[in-house]
């Protein structure tokens, strides 16, 4: 029995408290009003009391106060740091855009290049091609009684969806056999797809929308945990972006695969901007196949592109909402995109070859020798170019708040468009909203243009762990779609919002330093014709601009200058402080710093293009391709390089002189070199060894 239960029933080991006397006034005594208590305290005390609670209110509205404006402090750092990933994201993809105009002009040079190197340009052209030989990649692939991952069998069912997601979260890889065969499956059911799935919503079921999720695996177990997997009465639409950046693309795509295979029609997969092997050579894709599959690498990196082009381009749901991945322009035509050959977009990078009508003969000669598929017609013609640009608008193009229709300048693809065109365009095919990914949001999604752009985005933590949220939309039958929010993380769980602040702010700044150091030339000499007096130094007005005009982010630089630079008491820029703590590691003593530069700063489209003339994927090619393909490059991109240059680059490059060039080696071998960063790594090491007493840093 408790002490309580005890004193309530007259215990007298427990003797109640004596209640304190009451107090009538001689007017009520006999009245039935409530007595007042008197009370143990003086008045004095009382106005003490008053005073302390006045103090105590005070002090936890100062500390209130100065709790939402650290707050509101972190909050600003924190988008600070997006706002640079996010620029050089859009610079990088617009790096990528520009090789397109490098292969235009390569194949309108087509007659002259081929003089000098047919068989460059083939490789070029051969990369188009399609597959169709289910034997030949699938008969001699056997799987070993050792394999201990997923088996699955075809046609596939719930159970073998199961299989992968308990092999896939056991971290195990899916045999080669079975990625192959399920790539051709599902090119078989895309086939018979439009270019539009047109769907429709009722009362009694959702259907659920899903952005990006860029490789995360744990963002799609996430959704299907909280929202169920697909089944036939839980309908789902990935809205592009399924590949890249993440670490398990391939295990993400296989389930989206897995599940359209065995709901055809309940899960709806629709193309993104990273549904593309050019994009896959840059972001990491290509990278994540070659090395979790070595043998066969090739042939599953073949069928991707093929599968890439079959994707449907959007998704109609009740005939009122238009479901893209990028957005639309002024010009968007949709009864054009529904009549469209969607499977002859390769890649956008791969624009429609315009030539002269003196190389047409040699050009068609040249593509029949290396494709496939000459005996049908509608595969080897390529797309009008106007048919390609609207594929590249419902790709690529963002909303602005602003009124009107221009190019997408930060992204170099598709167009930026303003709530007018979005009233047009909906207004003209009766329709009601346009739901679109391809944007990271902090939330996960955003609402603009008057409620009728909403921005969905599935892959949290895409920036930095920690740096966004990851949202998907159920939508029903006569209802506003309703969202839902999730964020995967493990290490930053536990951590408070200034560490996680912290740990984004270094890695963005760290990124936007090697973006600096790249143009390290080009700033060096738009700061010197700012600097009049030779003086070393410059307005702050002064360097934002140079550092704008250089490197064109769109970046709030003044801001930045407070990481960035050093100042005089005056407020004025020592603006080679720019570069004082990052250097390239050059190795390649002999070569001039200008190309070493140049190198960085192109190793990405570099790489895209050697891995293009590497057909065998060997990591290998010829000298003479080297110094072609390079010349090529350079003159296009006006890089001011001699041949003499360029000869001391490949001498260095063929490390055993046998003729042949390891470039993805070598491109590694250009990295940034942070001075800090090596300062507290050697630092760690010697206390590591015992070099420097504790505390001593």
């Amino acid at each position: 029995m408790t002490h309580q239960s005890q004193r309530l029933r007259g215990n007298p080991a427990f003797p109640r408290k004596p209640r304190p006397s009451a107090v009538f006034p001689p007017s009520h005594r006999g009245k039935n009003i409530v007595p007042l208590v008197a009370l143990a305290w003086s008045p004095r005390q009382t106005l003490c009391t008053c005073d302390h609670s006045k103090a105590v209110l005070k002090a936890t509205l100062i500390i209130q106060k100065w709790y939402r404006g650290y707050k509101a402090r972190l909050r600003a750092r924190q988008q600070y740091a997006l706002t640079i990933f996010q620029s050089i994201e859009y610079a990088d993809e617009q790096s990528q855009m520009q090789l397109s105009s490098f292969f235009s002009y390569m194949l309108e040079n087509y007659a002259d290049i081929c003089k000098e190197d047919s068989e460059l340009v083939h490789r070029f052209l051969a990369s188009q091609q399609c597959v169709k030989d289910r034997q030949k990649y699938v008969e001699f692939i056997s799987v070993p009684d050792s394999y201990s991952g997923p088996r699955i069998q075809f046609p596939l069912s719930a159970v073998d969806i199961e299989y992968l997601l308990k092999g896939f979260m056991r971290q195990e890889i899916l045999h080669a056999r079975f990625v192959i065969e399920m790539l051709f499956e599902t090119k078989k059911v895309l086939q018979q797809m439009p270019n539009f799935t047109h769907i429709e919503t009722s009362l009694f079921e959702d259907i659920t929308i899903c952005g990006d999720l860029h490789g995360n695996l744990n963002d799609l177990l996430v959704i299907f945990y909280k929202n169920g997997l697909p089944s036939e009465s839980n309908s789902y639409i990935f809205n592009g972006d399924f590949v890249d950046r993440g670490q398990n693309s391939m295990e993400v795509l296989m389930l989206l695969f897995a599940n359209f295979l065995v709901y055809p029609n309940k899960v709806h997969l629709n193309r993104g901007n990273h549904e593309d092997f050019m994009m896959n050579m840059r972001y990491g894709f290509t990278k994540e196949i070659l090395n979790k599959y070595k043998v066969y690498g090739r042939r599953i990196l073949e069928m991707l592109e093929d599968v890439y082009a079959w994707l449907p381009i959007g998704t109609i749901i009740d005939n009122e909402i238009l479901v893209v991945h990028g957005g639309i322009s002024e010009s968007t035509d949709l009864d054009l995109l529904h009549r469209i050959e969607r499977h002859k977009m390769k890649s956008v990078l791969i624009p429609p070859l315009e030539v002269n009508k003196d190389h047409t003969t040699e050009l068609d000669e040249s593509k029949s020798s290396v494709s496939t598929t000459t005996s049908e017609k509608s595969t080897s013609e390529p797309l009008l170019k106007y048919e390609w640009e609207q594929v590249i608008d419902i790709l690529w193009s963002d909303p602005k708040s602003k009124n009107g229709c221009y190019p997408n300048t930060c992204r170099g693809g598709g167009c930026y468009f303003g709530p007018d065109i979005t009233t047009k365009i909906l207004s003209k095919y009766q329709l009601k909203m346009l739901i679109r990914s391809h944007e990271c949001k902090p939330e996960g999604y955003e609402i603009c243009h008057d409620g009728k752009v909403v921005t969905i985005f599935s892959a949290s933590n895409y920036y930095e762990e920690g740096s966004n949220r990851g949202a998907y939309i159920q939508m029903c039958s006569g209802m506003p779609p309703r969202f839902f929010q999730y964020q995967t993380t493990w290490t930053t769980l536990l951590k408070p919002l200034r560490q996680r602040v912290n740990t984004m702010e270094i890695n963005a700044f760290r990124m936007l330093k090697e973006r600096i150091i790249s143009r390290k030339t080009d700033l060096t000499h738009a700061f010197q014709l700012q600097d009049h007096r030779k003086s070393g130094k410059l307005s702050l007005g002064q360097w934002a601009f140079c550092m704008e005009s250089v490197l064109g982010l769109n970046l709030p630089w003044r801001t930045l200058s407070l990481r960035l630079v050093n100042k005089d008491k005056d407020g004025n820029v020592d603006y080679m402080s720019s570069f004082q703590d990052i250097h390239i590691k050059n190795p390649v003593k002999e070569v001039q710093s200008t190309i070493i530069e140049t190198l960085y700063r192109y190793r990405y489209d570099l790489e895209i293009l050697f891995n293009i003339i590497d057909s065998d994927h060997s990591g290998l090619i010829s000298r003479e391709e080297f110094r072609d393909t390079w010349k090529l490059f350079s003159s296009h991109y006006d890089v001011p390089v001699d041949d003499y240059q360029v000869d001391e680059l490949v001498n260095t490059m063929d490390l055993n002189k046998d003729g042949s060039i390891d470039f993805n080696e070598f491109l590694k071998a250009f990295y940034v070199v942070h001075k800090y960063e090596t300062l507290k790594r050697d630092t760690h090491l010697a206390k590591d060894k015992g070099e420097l007493p504790s505390g001593s840093v």
